[in-house]
């Protein structure tokens, strides 16, 4: 196909040419006698060749073109979610929140220019030269453990922070009131670690205000130059007043001496807020507590006279932070008050501050901690008090790790050809909002598709509105075509994150749709706002199916092909597969247009069983027409063994030109290089026996009484293959592939490592199949219990010893891999230990 292309495009010239030589009376004019007709008729026929080719080309442009648009066209069909739905008139309790998972602390409003706000810290004088300035979440900065101990992700969190000597513990809440979110508060407590017998250090904290537009900020001063209060005005937000309250001791009202000072400039990018911080500690100042010995310190120089913020560009925003530095022990609040709130009674509010915030937070832990118990029922399972609360940071993490981001992505239309023959520039998709969990704040701090599905797993059993929100925001990502890129980077701060390779997401490309798994929940579930929600966004959801379905058509009937594979570069074991979320789980060794992959043709499968029940429910006739026979005809249990049962390996399996005979060999001055031996490569069954194979029962499409139930309980089972005592690994021990490098520069990911999602699914298939009857019932239901236990086991243990949730963990001893903290899909371990699938 792409040859026939190239083929096609080279023809065209070669017609104008002729064309040409006949217009001066050359080779298409034979001699001057007796030559006219046919001359004639000849300039006539290449007329035609070149009309019709000129015709060819002009729809092949407009094809083009319309494809390309298409690719950065939002879908037309209706929005899942109410106009404005993050808006305080409509939600006016999401409309503050955590928003900010990749800053330490901060919040923000939902909404495209909001108003933000944070907090860095630095210890003074523990290292020469500037202080360590800590602010976003970094992988290797040092700072850790740290995680939320509880967040509802509403109103409430609890943070706790480990920075060396220092213990820092961030707390928030939200008091509801007025039309633009109400008022909140914060509380930051920074003590010395228990076991540090260091001197009690100096530390500055920056609290921090920005505005992203043409917003209003006024500072206001006391007699001695300390910031009294910052008011403003937004449209969005009205008239508010920020606070910063005296400095105490923890837990108590006596009073701390701290050393201000103020910066406030024009807003530099947020990108850029940290570093600007960092090289405005140039100046050095006396910390003069009374009746103690006075202590230098770096702090920021600036002013708060107007005419001192320097130059401020049209629509740039604010930036204003002041610093406090003072002895640990103490605790420091900051008081948000929205106008419309203090005016909507009878009498002002008391502030949120003091006894009244301490009294509020606990009242709020105490309601957490109940409703989880009655949410999950760890206690009443009989798991320990540590492994409850195992559970709550799990979930609190992932609700402490939801954002809201705004921006435009970058797209590459799929332009009907494969990749390496495209010749086109991305483009920018609209200006889109997107409310969502992360995966890690830390190292992805952004909207990832297929994790999402997890995490609403979670999510919508603790809070069913807030995975509508969610799920709302994602198919509002839909473009004309129903196609969802697999990573969302939106926004200057997620953008600056992100290699440049990686910004562009191909039109073409797909990712599980694990988005059908809460859909799947909800629908059985029967909340009447679930199910309202389910009618609102059915359009959307039958539109990104139909694409997955038809863009990622395979070479035969009922056979699918990941769209997106890398190509066979000489540096590469075996091309990665990104879109299928497996990333370097080994498929076929040399990448066709054959393939057939059998964990996407489980995923059209499942999505197609959900589609065709919501469609009944909802009285969709003609979908569910439509989907009915689709759906059954992928469960079919004789196709399902036509296109992928492995009568010699006994397993499923993928399909694809295929050889185990490749392998790294080192070949200066290259490096390590991919040397492919005999057999040399043939279409046939991809030895890889791992998570890809176990596919059909990780997605109960088997009957409980198939046949080949019974062999993959027994790989699953075998040490051999994918059992460990930590859970089971991706790829099989006996494979050729097992923890094998990618490349020189590319260390196993899915070829050996526990991951949670799918020892999550892995688990409850094996509950399902626990309870049918069935001849492998009782194995099954022995097998869930014992992986339960490994699973829960191991990520407890690794809790205990890190204080982090981890991305994956080792099959050989445990433990924790990858980034960290990772309170995506590794929190699917709550659901384990509720035994909630």
């Amino acid at each position: 196909m792409a040859r026939g292309e190239r083929r096609r495009r080279a023809v065209p010239t070669e017609g104008v040419r002729t064309a040409e030589r006949a217009a001066r009376g050359g080779p298409g004019r034979r001699d001057g006698r007796g030559g006219a007709p046919r001359s004639t008729a000849g300039g006539v026929a290449v007329a035609i060749v070149v009309l019709s080719l000129a015709l060819g080309m002009f729809g092949r442009w407009v094809l083009a073109w319309h494809r390309a648009r298409r690719a950065v066209t939002l879908h037309s069909a209706p929005p899942a979610l109410p106009a404005n739905s993050s808006s305080p008139a409509v939600a006016p309790g999401l409309f503050w929140g955590t928003y900010r998972p990749h800053v330490y602390f901060g919040m923000k409003t939902r909404s495209p220019k909001p108003l933000l706000t944070g907090l860095m810290w630095a210890q003074q004088g523990t290292t020469p030269g500037t202080p360590k300035l800590r602010h976003t979440c970094e992988q290797g900065d040092g700072v850790g453990p740290y995680g939320w101990e509880f967040h509802d992700g509403l109103s409430f969190g609890r943070q706790h922070i480990q920075d060396g000597a220092l213990w820092l513990t961030t707390e928030f809440v939200k008091r509801p009131g007025g039309q633009h979110g109400g008022d909140w508060s914060w509380r930051v407590t920074v003590e010395p670690q228990a076991s540090s017998t260091s001197a009690l250090p100096l530390v500055s904290l920056f609290f921090y205000v920005v505005t992203d537009g043409k917003e209003v900020l006024l500072p206001e001063v006391e007699a001695k130059g300390q910031l009294k209060f910052i008011s403003g005005h937004t449209s969005e937000l009205g008239d508010f007043r920020f606070t910063l309250m005296p400095p105490t001791s923890p837990g108590d009202t006596t009073p701390k001496y701290g050393s201000y000072n103020v910066f406030w400039t024009s807003n530099p990018g947020l990108p850029l807020l940290t570093e600007m911080v960092k090289n405005s500690l140039n100046s050095w100042f006396q910390h003069r507590p009374p009746g103690a010995s006075p202590e230098r310190y770096l702090g920021l120089p600036g002013s708060l006279k107007w005419e001192d913020r320097g130059p401020s560009g049209q629509g740039q925003g604010q930036f204003l932070i002041q610093q406090v530095t003072l002895k640990v022990p103490f605790s420091i609040e900051f008081v948000f008050e929205s106008g419309s709130a203090q005016a909507g009674g009878n009498q002002a509010l008391p502030r949120l501050a003091g006894s009244l915030l301490t009294q509020t937070l606990e009242s709020h832990a105490e309601a957490f901690r109940e409703r989880f118990e009655k949410t999950f029922h760890l206690k009443e399972k009989g798991l320990t008090p540590g492994e409850q609360a195992l559970g709550q940071v799990a979930l609190s993490g992932l609700l402490g790790g939801i954002g809201y981001f705004y921006g435009q992505g970058l797209v590459l239309p799929d332009m009907g050809v494969e990749e390496s023959e495209q010749k086109v520039d991305p483009a920018l998709f609209p200006p889109v909002p997107l409310f969502t969990a992360v995966p890690s704040r830390s190292f992805f701090p952004r909207g990832f598709l297929w994790d999402e599905g997890f995490h609403q797993l979670v999510v919508q059993r603790w809070d069913p509105y807030l995975t509508r929100e969610v799920l709302g925001h994602w198919l509002g990502l839909l473009n004309a075509d129903g196609w969802i890129g697999r990573e969302q980077i939106l926004g200057d701060e997620a953008r600056a994150r992100v290699p440049p390779e990686f910004l562009v997401q191909r039109a073409v490309h797909a990712n599980p749709p694990t988005l059908l798994l809460p859909v799947a929940h909800m629908l059985e579930g029967g909340d009447p706002d679930d199910l309202a929600f389910l009618r609102k966004a059915f359009p959307r959801l039958h539109a990104w199916f139909s694409w997955l379905h038809q863009s990622q058509a395979g070479p035969v009937p009922l056979s699918y092909r990941w769209r997106g594979r890398d190509p066979a570069l000489p540096t590469l074991l075996n091309p990665k597969t990104l879109p299928s979320g497996l990333d370097d789980y080994p498929r076929a060794s040399h990448p066709s247009v054959a393939e057939r992959h059998l964990d996407l043709r489980c995923w059209v499968a499942l999505g197609a069983r959900v589609l065709m029940r919501l469609a009944e429910y909802l009285g969709e006739a003609d979908v569910a027409a439509e989907l009915g026979p689709l759906a059954a005809s992928l469960e079919a249990a004789e196709s399902l063994d036509e296109l992928h049962w492995a009568q010699e390996l006994g397993v499923f399996a993928d399909f694809g030109n295929h050889t185990k005979a490749v392998q790294l060999k080192p070949r200066p001055p290259q490096g390590l290089v991919r040397v492919v031996g005999r057999p040399q490569p043939r279409l046939q069954y991809v030895d890889a026996l791992g998570y890809v194979s176990l596919f059909p029962l990780l997605l109960q499409l088997l009957d409980p009484n198939s046949s080949r139930l019974g062999p993959l309980l027994d790989i699953l089972a075998d040490s051999r293959h994918l059992w460990s005592p930590f859970g089971l690994r991706s790829l099989a021990a006996s494979s050729s592939f097992y923890g094998q490098r990618n490349s020189e520069h590319d260390p196993p990911y899915w070829r050996g490592a526990v991951w949670l999602n799918v020892n999550y699914l892995a688990l409850g298939a094996l509950h399902h199949y626990g309870q049918l009857k069935g001849p492998h019932q009782a194995r099954a239901a022995k097998l869930h219990s014992e992986l339960r236990a490994n699973v829960v086991g191991n990520v407890w243990r690794q809790y205990q010893s890190t204080g982090f949730l981890w991305e994956q963990y080792s099959d050989r001893d445990g433990r924790g891999m990858g980034c960290r903290p990772f309170h995506g899909w590794t929190s699917l371990v709550l659901l384990a230990m509720a035994e909630d699938y």
